[in-house]
């Protein structure tokens, strides 16, 4: 499933830029999300808790940055394993661009899952990815706009 958005950020693109590759900004905008350690430049492993409809799974897994395309863009790319609830997988292409003092932020990430979440049948799964897609992105462009410009 691919899902698309954009949001606007009160903040400059270099500021959104390091925020979008600071652990701890990204710990506290991913929902559920109890551990996130960047093991090397471009690596990070997570721990993240989800529910799905019925499903609560505790997810493990690592998410890899591609900076290649920076400051204006990044590729991220992840995969998780929740035990018996099964594993989902993903990416997103994240492009940056500098409005003035703002910044618009662009995303298209793609969302494979599998094992018992995968049952849930796709209207669940693509529902309550949009919403955690979007609780992660408003988090992030709150606090990112309340940063101070160094």
């Amino acid at each position: 499933m691919e899902l698309s958005d954009e949001i606007r950020i009160a903040a400059p693109l270099d500021v959104v830029y390091q925020a979008l590759n600071n652990p701890e900004i990204l710990q506290e905008c991913i929902p559920g999300c109890e551990d996130l350690t960047q093991t090397s430049p471009e690596i990070f492993a997570a721990k993240v808790v989800l529910k799905i409809g019925p499903v609560k799974a505790r997810f493990t897994g690592e998410v890899t940055l591609d900076t290649s395309g920076a400051p204006a863009g990044m590729t991220l790319t992840g995969e998780g394993k929740g035990g018996a609830a099964g594993f989902a997988k993903g990416g997103a292409d994240v492009t940056l661009t500098e409005d003035g003092a703002e910044t618009v932020l662009a995303y298209t990430a793609n969302v494979d899952v599998g094992g018992k979440i995968a049952q849930l049948g796709s209207r669940l799964i693509a529902g309550t990815a949009k919403k955690l897609s979007g609780t992660f992105f408003t988090r992030f462009g709150e606090i990112v706009s309340d940063q101070p410009v160094s």
